[in-house]
Protein backbone atom coordinates (compact mmCIF):
# COMPACT_ATOMS: atom_id res chain seq x y z
CA UNK A 1 0.00 0.00 0.00
CA UNK A 2 1.93 3.57 -1.32
CA UNK A 3 2.19 6.04 1.45
CA UNK A 4 -1.58 7.79 1.84
CA UNK A 5 -1.58 11.56 0.32
CA UNK A 6 -2.66 14.07 3.63
CA UNK A 7 -3.57 17.65 3.51
CA UNK A 8 -3.40 20.85 6.18
CA UNK A 9 -7.06 20.09 6.98
CA UNK A 10 -6.56 16.29 7.80
CA UNK A 11 -2.69 16.58 9.68
CA UNK A 12 -3.95 17.27 13.06
CA UNK A 13 -5.72 13.81 13.12
CA UNK A 14 -3.87 11.67 10.44
CA UNK A 15 -0.39 12.47 12.36
CA UNK A 16 -0.76 14.28 15.46
CA UNK A 17 -3.37 12.50 16.97
CA UNK A 18 -2.38 8.93 15.32
CA UNK A 19 -1.74 6.18 17.82
CA UNK A 20 1.38 5.37 16.19
CA UNK A 21 4.50 7.02 14.93
CA UNK A 22 4.09 8.94 11.57
CA UNK A 23 6.78 9.59 9.44
CA UNK A 24 5.76 12.52 7.04
CA UNK A 25 7.14 13.24 3.71
CA UNK A 26 6.58 17.09 2.28
CA UNK A 27 7.49 16.89 -1.46
CA UNK A 28 6.46 18.31 -4.63
CA UNK A 29 5.51 17.05 -7.90
CA UNK A 30 8.69 18.74 -9.17
CA UNK A 31 10.77 17.62 -7.16
CA UNK A 32 13.75 15.05 -8.91
CA UNK A 33 15.14 14.03 -5.13
CA UNK A 34 11.38 13.81 -4.18
CA UNK A 35 10.57 11.40 -7.35
CA UNK A 36 13.56 8.87 -5.69
CA UNK A 37 12.02 9.24 -2.42
CA UNK A 38 8.54 8.05 -3.09
CA UNK A 39 8.40 4.51 -4.20
CA UNK A 40 11.36 3.86 -1.12
CA UNK A 41 8.48 5.47 1.33
CA UNK A 42 6.21 3.49 -0.33
CA UNK A 43 7.61 -0.03 0.21
CA UNK A 44 8.43 1.33 3.49
CA UNK A 45 4.87 2.01 4.15
CA UNK A 46 3.23 -1.38 2.84
CA UNK A 47 6.12 -3.00 4.98
CA UNK A 48 5.75 -0.96 8.13
CA UNK A 49 1.84 -1.06 7.96
CA UNK A 50 0.15 -1.06 11.84
CA UNK A 51 3.79 0.06 13.38
CA UNK A 52 4.44 3.12 11.28
CA UNK A 53 2.23 5.67 9.28
CA UNK A 54 3.71 6.87 6.68
CA UNK A 55 1.87 9.91 4.89
CA UNK A 56 2.91 12.33 2.22
CA UNK A 57 1.97 16.00 1.95
CA UNK A 58 2.31 18.31 -1.20
CA UNK A 59 3.65 21.45 -0.11
CA UNK A 60 2.24 23.32 -3.10
CA UNK A 61 -1.37 22.23 -2.65
CA UNK A 62 -0.61 22.61 0.76
CA UNK A 63 1.19 25.60 2.53
CA UNK A 64 -0.12 25.39 6.30
CA UNK A 65 1.28 22.36 7.71
CA UNK A 66 4.98 22.65 6.12
CA UNK A 67 5.38 26.59 7.09
CA UNK A 68 4.27 25.35 10.80
CA UNK A 69 7.20 23.11 11.07
CA UNK A 70 9.72 25.18 9.17
CA UNK A 71 10.03 23.01 6.05
CA UNK A 72 12.46 25.25 3.91
CA UNK A 73 13.67 22.68 1.47
CA UNK A 74 11.95 19.80 -0.01
CA UNK A 75 12.34 16.77 0.52
CA UNK A 76 11.41 16.42 4.53
CA UNK A 77 10.85 13.88 6.15
CA UNK A 78 9.88 14.89 10.10
CA UNK A 79 8.97 11.91 12.54
CA UNK A 80 6.63 12.61 14.56
CA UNK A 81 5.52 10.69 17.92
CA UNK A 82 2.82 10.86 20.47
CA UNK A 83 1.97 14.91 18.85
CA UNK A 84 5.35 16.12 18.54
CA UNK A 85 7.93 16.01 15.90
CA UNK A 86 10.54 13.78 17.32
CA UNK A 87 13.65 14.10 14.48
CA UNK A 88 13.48 14.95 10.76
CA UNK A 89 15.71 14.48 7.37
CA UNK A 90 16.30 17.18 5.25
CA UNK A 91 16.98 15.56 1.05
CA UNK A 92 16.81 11.99 0.00
CA UNK A 93 17.87 9.88 2.98
CA UNK A 94 17.93 6.88 0.89
CA UNK A 95 15.98 3.50 2.70
CA UNK A 96 18.59 3.10 5.58
CA UNK A 97 18.14 6.79 6.61
CA UNK A 98 14.68 6.45 6.55
CA UNK A 99 15.26 3.43 8.87
CA UNK A 100 17.34 4.61 10.62
CA UNK A 101 14.50 7.79 11.16
CA UNK A 102 12.04 5.58 12.34
CA UNK A 103 13.96 3.30 14.42
CA UNK A 104 13.85 6.53 16.90
CA UNK A 105 10.49 5.87 17.66
CA UNK A 106 9.90 2.21 17.34
CA UNK A 107 12.83 0.82 19.28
Amino acid sequence: MPAQHISDADFQKLVLESDKPALVDFYAEWCGPCKMAAPVLDALSEELKGKVTIVKMDVDANGETPQKYGVMSIPTVILFNKGAELDRKVGFGGEKGYRDLIAKATA
